[in-house]
């Protein structure tokens, strides 16, 4: 995967830019939080990436922090949150008032971000209570148990289908890794490790 890069920023708008990288031209959405941070056109730029996969297309977001890129993944890995809503919502409100509004339930200031209804925003706020107040370092150091985040299963999801295998095929594989590694504690390393044995095996 495509975790950072850096670069000659070409051009940029409040939602996406440029970066020329030994002639190459990287099209990168960010959030405005991001935007406020970048220097003018024609300076070298480096971002953390999340490279995003769908059935129709490769998408890649940059980010000027790796708390932005930390919430961001949290954001997409609940139910009816895509990356555009979740571009969108670091864009509305900085990292620290989004990480208030999640831990202190409140529903309303997430039912103002465009797209987030209020069913969305009181999952946001149960799934992501616990991990939006930890720091990037502890996330990044956590293990989980057999019944791992969603966050973690998402991000071993994007691995494998970065490498070319079906995604129905990849959530598989991560489900029977799982339900073997029943309430054992298990890394995110370990997980894609297992699932590409898996995958590999069918």
């Amino acid at each position: 995967m495509i975790s950072s890069i850096t670069g000659i920023l070409k051009t940029k708008s409040p939602t996406e830019i440029l970066v020329e990288v030994n002639g190459i031209g990287y099209t990168i959405s960010i959030p405005l939080s991001t935007y406020e941070k970048l220097a003018d056109p024609g300076t070298t730029v480096s971002l953390l990436t999340h490279f995003h996969v769908r059935e129709d297309a490769m998408l890649l977001y940059g980010f000027y922090t790796e708390e932005e890129r930390r919430l961001f993944r949290l954001l997409i890995s609940v139910s009816g949150i895509g990356p555009k809503i979740a571009q969108s919502t670091l864009s509305g409100m900085n990292v620290e008032e989004l990480k208030s509004h999640i831990i202190g339930g409140n529903v309303n200031a997430l039912t103002a971000i465009p797209g987030v209804g209020r069913k969305t925003a009181e999952r946001l706020i149960v799934e992501l209570r616990d991990k939006a107040g930890k720091s990037a370092n502890e996330q990044e150091s956590a293990t989980f148990s057999g019944t791992a985040g969603s966050a973690m299963r998402f991000e071993a999801l994007q691995a494998l289908t970065s490498l070319g295998y079906n995604q129905q095929i990849a959530e598989k594989a991560i489900r029977a890794v799982l339900n073997e590694a029943g309430n054992s504690a298990i890394s995110l390393e370990e997980l894609i490790k297992l699932a590409l044995r898996h995958t590999s095996a069918r």
